[in-house]
């Protein structure tokens, strides 16, 4: 018996793309264990398809659905072989000696130049398939088709040319050998290739079996119905997806088709490691295509301030480059990305509802995430804002609110929410800035992390009402009509006159013009001396301190602090006294002065110099001693 081999030549096209792929085109050898495995898939895939309708009129049909892969040290091979749909011999010829696909040759010149266009081969017999000869020598192709027709081998060392010959005596599907090159026999490594397929193909729906044993044992969980998953099979798929330990604190499972066909599966961890020194986390979240991976540790399917989470993403609609190592279409992953986000922040805005108690834990866990894309996501911010939490002067101590919370006391004339920021809530129930709102019964939120103030100034407003810092220089509080200038009768009368106010500030300007900017007369102030306001409406105390650690941790120059505002109270005796003593004894009341600006400038959270404040601290004691 005679068998038949054919020679043809490979279209221009195809070996323009044989150098693009094999030279040029993956980044990483890797991937093209994964391209043979995934056609291997999309072969069972349509097999099973095709079979349904078929009856018993199929060639080999007691043969297993499944992926085997073999490897051969004495040979130096990797077989990777499927019992799927198999090819006849004119599919070979088309599918592997020409590219399917119109206008190839504008395509090629486009690829050439930034391998970026689509191509839209995923799982079939392509581009994906030429992958193989980055590390092959030779590559060999047996297949069968279902049809019952006979067996071929296509042959080809991805030069100029293939062959085609008859094989009598093959089962259904497909086998396809790689005569592996010199410096590619670490693929005969049983570790290595299991690697590949676990990092790759661990969730392929059909049996992977590598000499004999079943790679993929975890399924994917992601494609099936939430009411066929047991909790235990989600923590499992997890642990697995998560490299983690523990169970997670939430789970998110949805599907959706419009605008776009996803499939995800999220978690939130119970640790935050990048608190426990480890440096930034890498995105946890991973891309499939039809289970097969994508992109691991994606940084485009979702914002960078979201790379706590762990989860996978499965999407058919996202065109890939031809690698599927890059994604192709900005304005689709941008969806993609906006759809995910948006469902991930419904979630948590939900659980937050059911049991607040549960959120309190992963707001002091992952609260800084949210606050980053406040700060640098201005798409999410609405959505961001109702996770915000903060406590207040009507809250308890360690529970924080919501801002709905604050929005829901609000007095009806009310229009602004108020904020001030400190390093404990004792230290700002203790400072001055409070002491108006305590006395209106107006609810301030107390922000006790520096970054907070940015997050808050961002923010800008939440529903309709504006978020205002209360250590602004412009701040006029006022309830139910009454003036907050308008002191009362009996304050009226210990208070400083107009005339000798109006000296007092001018004096301590000049005595404290290294340092302030304006000396003005408190419309806020009720028990405190001083205190020190911001004269910018954006920039607080708090902000500023964060901007100065950040350049001295890069080890940056200072800007140079800005001059402040510092507002008295002329009702408080040690404002009175000052102004008596002025007059008695300048030089010892500018030493006074300077005492009280410095104590204000410590109650703001600001700089002072240590040593000249605590030797001033001392002639002043020396004076009181001594009196």
């Amino acid at each position: 018996m005679t068998v038949k081999t054919t020679t043809h030549e490979f279209q221009a096209e195809t070996k323009k793309l044989l150098d693009i792929v094999i030279n040029s085109l993956y980044t990483e050898r890797d991937v093209f264990v994964r391209e043979l495995i995934s056609n291997a898939a999309d072969a069972l895939e349509k097999f099973r398809h095709e079979s349904l309708t078929a009856g018993d009129d199929v060639f080999d049909g007691h043969l297993p659905l499944e992926i085997t892969v073999e490897l051969d040290d004495k040979n130096n091979t990797l077989t990777i072989a499927d019992s799927g749909i198999g090819m006849t011999r004119s599919e070979l010829e088309h599918n592997l000696g020409t590219i399917a696909h119109s206008g190839s040759n504008t395509f090629l010149t486009q690829l050439a130049e930034a391998a970026k266009k689509d191509v839209n081969l995923i799982g079939q017999f392509g581009v994906g398939f030429y992958s193989a000869f980055m590390a092959g020598n030779v590559v060999r192709v047996q297949s069968r088709s279902w049809d019952k027709s006979e067996g071929h081998e296509w042959r080809s060392d991805g030069t100029g040319s293939y062959s085609i010959t008859e094989m009598p005596g093959l089962r259904r599907g497909t086998k396809i050998i790689v005569e592996l090159k010199e410096d590619a026999k670490e693929y005969v490594e049983k570790w290595k290739i299991e690697s590949i397929i676990k990092r790759y193909s661990a969730f392929v729906s059909f049996p992977i079996k590598l000499d004999g044993e079943v790679v993929n044992t975890v399924q994917a969980l992601w494609t099936r119905s939430k009411s066929d998953i047991k909790d235990e099979e989600y923590v499992e798929f997890y642990k697995f997806i998560g490299n983690a330990a523990a169970e997670p604190m939430y789970r998110l499972h949805f599907s959706a088709d419009a605008p776009l066909a996803i499939n995800a599966l999220l978690f939130v961890p119970t640790e935050n490691f990048e608190v426990f020194g480890f440096g930034k986390v890498e995105p946890g979240v991973n891309l499939y295509c039809q289970r097969i991976l994508i992109d691991q540790h994606s940084k485009n399917i979702l914002p960078e301030w979201l790379r706590f989470l762990k989860g996978v993403v499965d999407s058919e609609d996202l065109p890939l480059n031809i690698s599927r190592q890059a994604l192709q279409d900005n304005a689709l992953v941008g969806k993609l990305r906006k759809v995910i986000t948006k469902r991930f922040l419904k979630h948590l805005e939900e659980e937050a509802k059911s049991d607040a108690e549960k959120y309190q834990k992963f707001w002091s866990t992952f609260g800084i995430y949210l606050k980053e894309g406040v700060t640098t996501d201005y798409e999410f911010q609405k959505d961001l804002g109702k996770l915000l939490r903060f406590e207040s002067s009507k809250s308890e101590a360690g529970k924080p609110i919501a801002l709905a919370d604050y929005l829901l006391r609000m007095g009806p004339e009310q229009n602004e929410i108020y904020y001030i920021n400190g390093a404990s809530r004792a230290a700002i129930e203790a400072g001055p800035y409070v002491e108006m709102f305590r006395k209106k019964d107006i609810e301030i939120l107390y922000t006790l992390e520096p970054i907070d103030d940015f997050v808050l100034s961002h923010l800008g407003e939440f529903e309709g009402k504006k978020l205002v810092s209360a250590d602004r220089a412009d701040l006029a509080l006022a309830k139910d009509g009454e003036d907050a200038a308008a002191p009362s009768e009996s304050a009226e009368q210990d208070r400083l006159d107009k005339d000798t106010l109006a000296s007092l500030t001018e004096w301590m300007k000049t005595v404290l013009e290294a340092s302030i900017s304006e000396v003005v007369v408190s419309k806020r102030l009720v028990d405190a001396p001083a205190m020190i306001v911001t004269a910018d409406g954006f920039m607080t105390s708090s902000m500023e301190r964060v901007l100065a650690a950040g350049r001295k941790e890069h080890g940056l120059p200072g800007l140079g602090e800005s001059k402040k505002k510092m507002e008295i109270n002329p009702g408080n005796p040690l404002i009175k006294k000052l102004a008596e003593l002025r007059s008695s004894d300048a030089e010892f009341a500018a030493e006074v002065a300077r005492q009280i600006h410095d104590n204000a400038m410590i109650q703001a959270g600001l700089v002072v110099d240590p040593l000249a404040m605590v030797e001033r601290n001392y002639r002043i004691l020396g004076r009181v001693v001594a009196a």
